[in-house]
Formats: C-alpha cells, structure tokens, sequence
C-alpha cells in the first residue's frame, strides 16, 4: 500500500485518537466548567492498532515525518495507559488508608447497633454456657458438639499441624473464603428486609459461635480451641459485624428514608453499603489467610498465638479508629 493511501484509510483514526489524548489532558473541573463531552473511544483496541500502524509505516520505510507523528500518538498512548493504572492503584490505597476507615466511623450508629448485636449475643451464651453447660444443645445439634469436640481435643491437635499437605491448606484457604463470605453476604443481604434479616443473622451466627467457644472452655479445650481462632479472630468477627453495618445502611434507607424516596435513598446509602462490603471482604479473606497458613501449626508455642492474636485485634480497632483522621472526616 502507498504512503498516501495509507494515510487516507487510517488518518480519522488517527485523528480520534488524539482528540480523545486531548480530552483526558484537560483538568475535570475544566470539563464541567466548558462541558465537553468524552470523545468515543475503544482505548485499548485503537491503541493496538496504533502500534501496529507505527510498525506498518516502519517497515515499508514510509516518511520519517509520518513514522514520527506515529511515534508520538503511540508514546502519549503509553504514557496515558500508565497514568490510568497508577491512578487506579492510587484510589485503592486512598481507599484503604482513608476511604473505608472514615466511611465506618460516619456510619457508627448502624456499627455500634451490628456490634451490639453480635458480641452482645456472643458474649452472653459463652458465659451462660459456663453456668447452664446444656444450653449449647438449645443452638447447635449434639452430632455437631461431638464433631467440634473431637475437632478440638487436645488429644488430637496434630489435625491442625504441617502433618497437612501444602495443597491440603491450599485448599483449606478456598474453602475458608468460601465459608466466611457467605456468611457475611447473609448478614448484609438481610438489610434489604428493613433490617430483619441482617439483625437475624448477627444474633444467630453470635449464639452459635458463643455457644461452640463457651462449650469448649467448659470441657477444657480452652488452648486448643482459643489458641487457634486466636489469630484469625480480628479479621473474621469484625468482617462480620461490618457485612451487618453494610445491612442496616440498607435497612436505614428503607425505614428513614427522610425526604428521598424509597428508592433513591436505598441508591444512595447502597453506594456506601458496598464500600463497606468491599472491607469486609477483605477482612474475610485475611482471616482465610491467618486460618489456613497460620492459626493450624502446632508447632507455634501458644504464648505467641494469643500474642499475636492481642496484637492483631489492637491493629484492626486501631485502623477503624484513627486511620484517615489526617484529613477532616465527613459528618
């Protein structure tokens, strides 16, 4: 193909590629300010073709000026490309750093009310357990007792030891995140029941964990099974109680709903509730992590398991608590 024919079949090609180029320069208040349009653009694909243009033009020798105009386009292409993924990886850490730990402590009447919940049911079957041992039976079935107990019996700890195959915790970390986000997509989903559902799912999953952890310290198990939730506890039972705040934002739009209707309300108090998900899904799956990898070996002394599980349950509520308090945070 000529040079000329060349330049006549793929020029307006050209041509909205650098429009679209111009158009991501200009500043996004400008934008509003003038409101200009985003050009149309598969960014990807025409960039491919690009390159392949530049390489086309390169080896027919077409002219050093079109091989240059070329050229360019394709390294504002690059540079454009490369700016996009370090703005997206900047808006994961703004996130991480800032975003998710304000968004939690703006939403901390719907927190503390999930918190409440959780722990306040977890805590008051533990302790009614050590006193009325037979209501473990009122919450989970005796075949499940006897399958934790055995589980659990100091006698038979070498189950949670390296004894494991590799592939074997492997497996174990799926199947740990498969467990955990169910639960917590329960607990959050139950929102859209103005609340029932998600208020059902705390105090449920806070009866039956409390009651499995006050049955086991009543029999004796008390190192074996608190030495190995120990690590991952942080992580799992927070993510819990932030998939019920992601609910009761739900549930919040749907009975308060103020001066929005229904339905905006839920859209936007949702936009939020996601956030919060996005958290928890991340805390659910460290604690998959802290579970397969780390809360089975035996061989760790258990001093350092409950010094470290101290120790991450002080970095999660310190996270929560003082993370992004650089900036102003938004009532």
């Amino acid at each position: 193909m000529k040079q000329e024919q060349f330049i006549q079949q793929y020029q307006p090609q050209w041509d909205a590629f650098e429009a679209w180029l111009d158009y991501q320069q200009v500043p996004k208040k400008e934008r509003e300010r003038q409101d200009l349009q985003e050009p149309a653009l598969d960014f990807p694909r025409t960039y491919r073709q690009l390159c392949h243009h530049l390489a086309l033009a390169q080896s027919r020798m077409y002219s050093p000026l079109l091989i240059q105009q070329l050229n360019q386009l394709v390294v504002r292409g690059h540079n454009c490309l490369y700016t996009s993924r370090l703005h997206f990886l900047h808006h994961i850490a703004e996130f991480y750093l800032r975003g998710l730990p304000q968004l939690v402590r703006q939403s901390s009447k719907a927190l503390l009310l999930s918190a409440a919940l959780f722990f306040g049911s977890f805590f008051v079957m533990l302790v009614a357990v050590q006193v009325e041992p037979e209501l473990v039976y009122s919450v989970i079935s005796g075949e499940q007792v006897a399958g934790m107990e055995e589980m659990y019996d100091p006698q038979r700890t070498t189950r949670f030891g390296r004894e494991r195959e590799a592939d074997s915790d492997v497996f174990m970390f799926g199947f740990y995140i498969r467990n955990n986000t169910g639960i917590g997509f329960q607990v959050f989903a139950g929102g859209l029941l103005y609340g029932l559902g998600s208020l059902f799912f705390l105090l449920f999953n806070g009866l039956s964990i409390g009651a499995v952890a006050g049955h086991l310290t009543h029999v004796g198990y008390i190192d074996s099974f608190w030495g190995f939730v120990a690590g991952h506890s942080a992580f799992e039972l927070t993510a819990i109680v932030l998939s019920g705040t992601a609910g009761f934002k739900l549930a919040e739009a749907l009975i308060m709903p103020g001066r929005k209707s229904r339905l905006l309300a839920l859209r936007d108090n949702s936009q939020d509730a996601i956030q919060i998900v996005y958290g928890s899904a991340t805390l659910f799956i460290m604690a998959a992590f802290v579970e397969a990898f780390w809360s089975s070996q035996i061989w760790i002394p258990i001093v350092i398991k409950y010094t470290v599980g101290i120790s991450l349950w002080l970095l999660v509520i310190s996270y929560f608590t003082f993370a992004g308090r650089g900036q102003r945070d938004e009532a």
